[in-house]
């Protein structure tokens, strides 16, 4: 299992590749919860989402001619521009595939950075394939977006960050997709902060995590909601750290993802993602089992199509 040494080597690892994100307070949520909220912000990080932690962290762990042959994955988004980032950090070409689907802002950021981008349908068996003829071809090092040791590690540094600046949390929030946030999250509990509770937030439209959960079996994913960024099935390796170490998962509406986004706009004043607020709708959802508690919740990430935000608010 990745210890709590191997968190603390991935932060050193990292830090000059980061942002050390701040941590902000809101009265008016505050007051809306019955509860003292303290937000990792995410969304300040360099790609603007924590995957640059993990992403960076997984890269800088290969061997130099690993990396000289490339890097690769598949991503619907944010870990494809932080894996993208890396790869021009460390000068190796990126082959990133991508869903037609996936928001426009998240194709021009991989672009920008100077990856190749390979669009495919969106499914996950879709990704997978196209994936595998790239790294057939290229032979390039995939980094997976969850599934892989270093980059759980690294994105457990979040809340490290979080529980040093902020101690004695009740309980820490997270969204959840294929896991590896809040792999890392529930591992960085149970190393530095042992009497935080974790739990995690997912769309009830792709609610598989709460379902295997349920079941003590990983179920098959949906595709049925405005967060992006949730779209993923757990993988053997965030199942088996979720199950051991996260409480619960908590789902919510679209329409509360919404509500949730468009307080954060309109309170905080900073951007954030759908994907992004789902701990936060899951809060303000279940704020009496909440009242009077110290809540860290990680804002994942604030990658927005601003072209399509009227659509967005519209949408539910």
């Amino acid at each position: 299992m990745i210890s709590k040494v191997d968190i603390e080597q991935a932060h050193n690892r990292i830090i000059p590749f980061i942002h050390h994100t701040p941590v902000l307070t809101c009265a008016a949520i505050d007051e809306l919860v019955g509860a003292s909220v303290f937000f990792k912000c995410e969304n300040f990080q360099k790609v603007g989402a924590f995957k640059s932690r993990g992403a960076m962290n997984a890269a800088l762990s290969l061997s130099r001619d690993q990396l000289s042959k490339g890097l690769a994955t598949h991503s619907s988004g944010n870990h494809a521009q932080a894996l993208a980032r890396a790869a021009k950090i460390l000068g190796t070409p990126a082959h990133i595939v991508m869903p037609r689907t996936a928001p426009e802002i998240k194709k021009k950021g991989v672009a920008g950075y100077g990856a190749t981008i390979y669009e495919c349908e969106p499914t996950l068996a879709a990704r997978e394939t196209t994936l595998a003829d790239v790294v057939s071809k290229t032979g390039a090092t995939e980094i997976h977006p969850f599934d892989n040791n270093e980059v759980i590690t690294g994105q457990a540094t979040a809340a490290k960050e979080l529980f040093e600046e902020v101690p004695n949390l009740d309980c820490i929030l997270t969204p959840v997709g294929g896991g590896g946030l809040l792999s890392g999250t529930a591992l960085a509990a149970h190393y530095f902060s042992p009497s935080t509770t974790v739990i995690a937030g997912e769309p009830s439209g792709a609610d598989d995590a709460f379902r295997s959960m349920q079941s003590g079996k990983i179920e098959a994913s949906q595709s049925k909601t405005i967060a992006d960024g949730l779209l993923t099935s757990l993988s053997p390796r965030t199942f088996a750290i979720i199950s051991q170490f996260v409480k619960e998962v908590k789902t919510v509406t679209d329409e509360e993802i919404i509500a949730a986004m468009r307080l954060v706009w309109e309170r905080m004043k900073i951007i954030v993602e759908p994907s992004g607020v789902v701990p936060l709708a899951a809060l303000i959802k279940n704020k009496n089992e909440f009242s009077g508690k110290r809540i860290g919740i990680i804002l994942t990430g604030g990658n927005v199509d601003l072209e399509k935000v009227g659509v967005l608010f519209q949408s539910v």
